[in-house]
């Protein structure tokens, strides 16, 4: 089992920066690819930025192309978002997962990191 701990979300004005943090714990060593995702109030959770463990591809929503940047560093087993020029429909909570095989499901999700954007 892989567990995941979200932090790093707050309240920002349009504009701002911040950086969320997927500490994973564990059996990290399963850990095939990270994900974050984004639930906004009354809405699907959607996908916003992936990438392989091994860090080969990082891919990323449309909406966030750009603006927000995936990494991770595999020696304190944490995945990062950094999101710039952030927007008031960027607010949501933000969740990261992980999948343990290539075509496998993102799972293990952590408790989520709060982002809103308002002015």
């Amino acid at each position: 089992q892989v567990q995941l701990v979200e932090s790093g979300g707050g309240l920002v004005q349009p504009g701002d920066s911040l950086t969320l943090s997927c500490a994973a714990s564990g059996r990290t060593d399963r850990i095939y690819g990270m994900g974050w995702f984004r639930q906004a109030a009354g809405k699907e959770r959607e996908f916003v930025a992936g990438l392989l463990w091994n860090g080969a591809l990082i891919k990323y929503a449309d909406s966030v192309q750009g603006r927000f940047t995936m990494s991770r560093d595999r020696g304190k087993n944490t995945g990062y978002l950094r999101m710039n020029s952030l927007k008031p429909e960027d607010t949501a909570v933000y969740y990261c997962g992980i999948q343990v095989t290539p075509r496998g499901d993102f799972g293990s999700w952590g408790q989520g990191t709060q982002v809103t954007v308002s002015s």
